[in-house]
Parts: C-alpha cells; sequence; structure tokens
C-alpha cells in the first residue's frame, strides 16, 4: 500500500510549483506555515506518493520548521510497511520484524558473515595439527612433552604478528590486512605435508607461519565491525563472526579424522587449505573497507550506520597521521591491563583445551581417535550457541539503560567463572558423556566474553583497537605457549590432567576479580598518560 499524508481536516492539495516557490506556502485551513527550504524536492516527488523513508525524512523536516504545530502534523503521517525501515511508523511489532528483517539481509550482516567464515578456516587449520599430533607422533616417536612443543609452534609465530598486524589494521584497514592474513595462513596449511615430510624444522617453520598469518585475524575483525556496525548491534556482530570461529573448532576436529581415512594424514591440510584460498578470491570482490566505499550497500542502511556512529561518537575526531601508536601511554591506563589480563587467561583456557581435550579422552577416558574428535568437538558447537545468545542478551541490556561498563562486567564474569565452575566439575567426571557435558558446558560460558573483553577493546580506544588487540593478544598468545606447553610436562611429571584444569580454574576467578576492578567501558583518554 502507498504512503498517504492525511489530516483530520481539509488540507490543501500542493503541486510541484508551489514548493518550487521561494516564499512562504501558506494554507488558511490549517493556518500552518512553513518554508519551501525544507522540502527535498527529489525525493518529494508528490505529495500524496511517497514511501517510508520520505515520509521519515518529510516528518522531521516539519518539525524542525514548525515547532509544537509541526509535530502535531507530523503525528498523523501515515507511513507504508511496503518499505518499512527503522525511521518507519508502523505499529511495534511491525517495526520490530522489519528492523530484525533490514539486520538480516543488510550489507554489514554479509560483511560479518564472510567475517566468520575467515574465522571458521582460521581455527580449522589450526585445529587439523591437535589431531594430526596423535599419529605423527606415533609414526616418529614423540614423547607427549615434544608433541605439546610441536602443537606450540603455532604460537611461536602467533606471539610475533598481533602487535604489528594490529597496528598495520589501524593504518590499512580490515580488508586489505585480512586478505593477506588469509592467503598466507592458507598456504602455510596446504604446504604442511610437503614440510613434514622433509624436516622437523620445515614442519615446525610451516606451522609457526601459520601462526604468524592468524595473528591479524581478530584486530581485523573488531576493525570491520567497528566501521559497520553501530554501538547498539556491536556484541551480537562480534558473536556472530565468534560463532564461525568456534564452528571451525568443530568443522577441524570433526572432518580432519574423516579426510584422513580417505585421504591420509596430510588430506586435511590440503584441503583447508584450497578452501582459504577461494575465500580471498570471494572477500576481495564482494566486500568493501568501509560502508561508505559500498557499491551494493543500500542509502537508508549507509545513513543508517553513520547516524548511529555519530550518536555514539564511536569514530577518532582526527585522522591519525603516523602508524607507531602511544604504547606508553597505552601501558600506562588500568583498563588496558585488564583488557591484557582477560585475554591472556581466556587464550590460556582455549588453547588447552583446544591443544590437548582429544588427548585427555583418549588418555583418560580411552576412547579411540575418532570419537575423541567428536566428543571434543561438541563443546565448540555450544561455544557458537551460546556466543550470540550472549550478544543478543548484552545488546538488550544496553538498548534497556544498563550501563556499557556494566554490561561488559557482568559477561565476562560469566565468561570467566562460569568455566572455572565447570572445570571442577570436569576433574570428576567418570564417564566420557558426562566429561564432554562439563567440557561443553566450560566453553558454552566462556563464549561470554567474548561480550566482555573482546567487544570491550573498541570502547575504550576506537582508534587504537587494532594495536591494542594485538597488545593483548600478545599477551594471550604468550599465557597460551606456556599453558600449552607447561600441559604437557606438568600430565608427565605429575600423570594426571586433573591437577592442570584445577589450576585453570583457580586463574580463572583470578582473572575475573581483576578485570572487574580495573575494566571500563567508557572511552579512555589515552593523549595523557597517569602520573
Amino acid at each position: 500500500m502507498n504512503s498517504t499524508l492525511g489530516l483530520n481536516r481539509p488540507v490543501r492539495n500542493f503541486t510541484l510549483n508551489n514548493y518550487k516557490n521561494p516564499k512562504f506556502t501558506h494554507d488558511k485551513h490549517s493556518r500552518l506555515q512553513f518554508p519551501c527550504r525544507f522540502i527535498e524536492i527529489s525525493k518529494l516527488k508528490c505529495f500524496g506518493d511517497v514511501n517510508s523513508r520520505t515520509g521519515a525524512s518529510f516528518q522531521q523536516l516539519v518539525q524542525d520548521g514548525l515547532g509544537e504545530s509541526g509535530r502535531i502534523l507530523s503525528r498523523r503521517i501515515r507511513v507504508s510497511s511496503n518499505d518499512a525501515q527503522f525511521g518507519s511508523l508502523p505499529n511495534k511489532g511491525e517495526a520490530e520484524s522489519s528492523s530484525f528483517a533490514e539486520f538480516i539481509t543488510s550489507e554489514r550482516v554479509k560483511v560479518v558473515a564472510m567475517l566468520a567464515l575467515a574465522l571458521a578456516l582460521c581455527n580449522a587449520d589450526r585445529v587439523v595439527m591437535s589431531v594430526a599430533i596423535v599419529p605423527l607422533s606415533l609414526a616418529h616417536g614423540w614423547s607427549r612433552s615434544f608433541g605439546g612443543i610441536v602443537q606450540s609452534s603455532f604460537l611461536w609465530g602467533y606471539l610475533i604478528s598481533p602487535i604489528a598486524g594490529g597496528t598495520l589494521v589501524d593504518y590499512y584497514g580490515g580488508k586489505t590486512v585480512m586478505a593477506c592474513g588469509v592467503a598466507l595462513w592458507s598456504l602455510a596449511t596446504f604446504l604442511t605435508p610437503w614440510a613434514a615430510e622433509n624436516s622437523l624444522l620445515a614442519l615446525l617453520f610451516a606451522r609457526a607461519m601459520l601462526g604468524v598469518a592468524e595473528g591479524v585475524a581478530l584486530p581485523c575483525m573488531n576493525n570491520m565491525i567497528a566501521r559497520w556496525f553501530p554501538s547498539t548491534e556491536r556484541a551480537r556482530a562480534v558473536a556472530m563472526a565468534m560463532a564461525g570461529f568456534q564452528l571451525g573448532n568443530a568443522i577441524g576436529l570433526t572432518l580432519s579424522p574423516i579426510l584422513m581415512s580417505q585421504g591420509g594424514i596430510f588430506g586435511p591440510f590440503v584441503i583447508f587449505g584450497l578452501c582459504g584460498f577461494l575465500w580471498v578470491l570471494v572477500w576481495l570482490s564482494a566486500t568493501s573497507s568501509t560502508p561508505a566505499r559500498s557499491p551494493q550497500i543500500s542509502k537508508y542502511e549507509l545513513e543508517y550506520i553513520m547516524n548511529e556512529r555519530q550518536k555514539s561518537h564511536t569514530l577518532e575526531s582526527k585522522p591519525k597521521t603516523t602508524m607507531v601508536p602511544p604504547f606508553r601511554r597505552l601501558l600506562s591506563k588500568m583498563p588496558t591491563w585488564s583488557l591484557i589480563v582477560a585475554n591472556a587467561m581466556h587464550s590460556w583456557g582455549f588453547f588447552v583445551i583446544l591443544s590437548w581435550m582429544p588427548i585427555y579422552f583418549n588418555s583418560v577416558h580411552h576412547v579411540d581417535l575418532r570419537q575423541a574428535a567428536w566428543f571434543s568437538a561438541v563443546p565448540w558447537c555450544m561455544m557458537a550457541l551460546t556466543g550470540y545468545i550472549a550478544g543478543l542478551w548484552s545488546d538488550t541490556l544496553i538498548r534497556t539503560g544498563t550501563s556499557i561498563t556494566l554490561t561488559r562486567k557482568i559477561m565476562q564474569s560469566i565468561g570467566f567463572i562460569g568455566p572455572a565452575i565447570a572445570l571442577i566439575g570436569l576433574t570428576a567426571a567418570k564417564t566420557p558423556s558426562i566429561a564432554s557435558a562439563w567440557l561443553s558446558l566450560a566453553v558454552g560460558l566462556k563464549a561470554f566474553s567474548h561480550c566482555g573483553f573482546l567487544v570491550n577493546l573498541q570502547e575504550i580506544a576506537p582508534h587504537y583497537s587494532g594495536v591494542l588487540h594485538g597488545l593483548s593478544n600478545t599477551a594471550g598468545t604468550f599465557a597460551a605457549i606456556v599453558g600449552t606447553v607447561g600441559a604437557g610436562f606438568f600430565v608427565e611429571l605429575v600423570g594426571s590432567f586433573q591437577g592442570f584444569l584445577l589450576l585453570t580454574s583457580l586463574l580463572y576467578f583470578l582473572a575475573a576479580l581483576f578485570y572487574n576492578k580495573f575494566s571500563t567501558g567508557e572511552r579512555v583518554n589515552f593523549d595523557e598518560s597517569d602520573s
């Protein structure tokens, strides 16, 4: 149904010629006067046939020109639901459904979907070694501690790149750096079989290069989401991207044994590497670095993103002129250290579970490799689901008036205290099914961290989010190396996984206390250092 403008009393019919008259237009019936400069002739083709967007624009223009009388008139405007958007005025239920439909079909969701696919490949390429390490250790006679060193070689490269990668992301943008990163890590994955056949040194180098390339993935994700999503949708967007990240674990753990049975130990490395090259081609041709540069974005969506961005003041007020970030000032603020500690603990738990759970199920509960992979994959599917729920809840809390600071602390507390309790339960599990249930709970609740510290990076320093993510990721990678290698030596010395899980649980509790003490959801002034 076409939109119409209806009044409860006679209204003069205006023509296009009336609007071209620079004088004030007068209606003796309504006694309303307004200057025609407020009417956009290019949008208002005729007075009786306007779409919802024009109706909303006209409503605002009338309000600006007429004050209280204009507001009375604007309340009488009826807008079609044919092309309803956020600015439409249908009933509440229609507005909410239109809003959701617009979000799902928008260009910004296409961008976050591509990011989710990239992060899925990122983790799939990473997790293949967690499954392949069992037959490789048997073939080469590696001890459990040496197997931990081989798995941690990925983290050697991952330790190097986040700060440099985050700086490049802030300077060049997420699209270009992400394309280069995916291309490089796909090449490293594809060449892993050749490296393993030649020498141990070549294998370690290939895995380290995989880590170097994947170090830019999360800073790129943060950069693209900060550019494409307003603050009221950001937690949901991060949750969608990180859902792909967690599903990559599940895909890698479940498909790797199947591909190995069909194509040998190195089958999944080749398949996942080729998928990465395909993703790069689609990413470069189908996405843009910012909404303003996108040829596919609708005019309404672009206006909506820019208006919401101005409201939340999430962009820097002036462009950066140097690639060298103020590291000293960044590290002088306690909110920065709250993010560093949170990322370190998050990475410790993440990589310990990711790297050792297949071996845990195989050695403690005596299940074969394929079953161990399945038991290890279930929790990551749970994490993808709970992560999206956390994102919706987080955005809802902010929209209903809860402060950003309190929202982030609630999310982070659930994301750390929940896994700490669940890991204690895991140590008492007697069967693989019960162990998988406790592990699923631990990993599922861990996803709430994505709506805590991970979104918080964009809020305290929007124009330094890349390098800040790099700093915290470097600390996280160092913690992950210690955890991954330490778990192997701990099990050899103590003879039990349970003790290491209890240690991890204690660290979760301590990290939650530190984050709640020093974090903030407000923008931090990094122009001045603390004295």
